[in-house]
């Protein structure tokens, strides 16, 4: 069968939340998704998420998270890739997005080549800032610098990933002659930077391998994408460089979302995307999507 769309690789998001969290299923979809030939899954995160929180959802009109996520089991991203890692052998890992400044730069840089060195290089670092404060009061990290703290904390992992003797001086962190190995498979794990706004598509541009834009439609993705060329273009970068992940907003669950999946993918295929990422539909759904986009698995 003919890939109806032949310069887009699709994905599996959310693949660590809810029925993903049980060993016998992690382990059947992740399988189940290599054989089928989907390109990527992808881990969420959240530590911990504050009952009652009034911080407003991003990514929903509602300004909640959709269907009580806060109440679904929801693992570690890191600890389900590399598990993951452990049963598969193609598929691309990637974290999607982890809320990088409540991580200890250092700490995370050596968790991340661990699984990139494990997985043999499929391992690709989704980042993003942030929006539940409640969640950064928790777990003792300021929240109005979560901006810049990302941003060093990129710069720092970087470091670490690419010199011998990593030295590097920012407003958050301050290594000399540090040492972590071993390095990554392919010198650095790549940074997608994710996020809903302007802010993030700059960032983007500035620092990431790739970009998350996180939409409710399509339609917000045409101006977040034009942010993010004009920006590269600035900053003396070629935007066709960097790789657009576009996670779906909606879910597919039956035929009727599928077909209108296909739409939507088709006006994101138009605009650049270079991958799409859908939460994890029930089984048959995931078989058809792949039969209906004539993956590799399925051909």
């Amino acid at each position: 069968m003919t890939q109806i769309f032949p310069a887009v690789k699709f994905g599996l998001h959310g693949v660590n939340a809810g029925p993903g969290a049980a060993p016998a299923a992690a382990r059947r979809l992740a399988r189940r998704a290599e054989d089928l030939g989907y390109d990527s899954l992808w881990a969420v995160d959240h530590v911990v998420i504050p009952s009652g929180y009034q911080s407003p959802y991003p990514y929903d009109e509602s300004g909640k998270m959709m269907g009580g996520a806060e109440e679904f089991d929801l693992l570690d991203p890191l600890a389900w890739l590399t598990f993951a890692a452990a049963v598969t052998s193609r598929i691309r890992l990637a974290t999607g997005v982890l809320v990088l400044p409540q991580r200890n730069p250092v700490v995370l840089a050596k968790q991340l080549a661990s699984l990139d060195v494990l997985s043999e290089g499929r391992a690709i670092a989704g980042t993003g800032v942030g929006w539940l404060e409640e969640e950064f009061d928790a777990v003792g990290v300021p929240f109005r610098d979560r901006g810049r703290r990302h941003d060093d904390y990129v710069r720092t992992m970087r470091a670490l990933w690419t010199e011998t003797r990593a030295t590097i001086e920012t407003t958050y962190t301050r290594l000399s002659d540090a040492i972590s190995l071993p390095h990554p498979v392919e010198q650095s794990v790549p940074i997608v930077v994710g996020g809903s706004g302007p802010r993030s598509a700059r960032r983007a541009a500035q620092l990431g391998d790739g970009y998350f834009p996180t939409v409710q439609d399509p339609g917000q993705l045409e101006a977040l994408l034009t942010t993010m060329r004009a920006e590269s273009e600035r900053a003396g970068r070629d935007p066709d460089g960097i790789e657009v992940t576009v996670p779906f907003p909606g879910v597919v669950a039956d035929a009727a979302g599928l077909e209108s999946f296909v739409k939507d993918a088709r006006r994101c295929a138009d605009l650049g995307a270079h991958r799409i990422v859908i939460p994890v539909p029930p089984d048959d759904v995931l078989t058809g999507l792949a039969t209906e986009l004539g993956l590799e698995g399925h051909q």
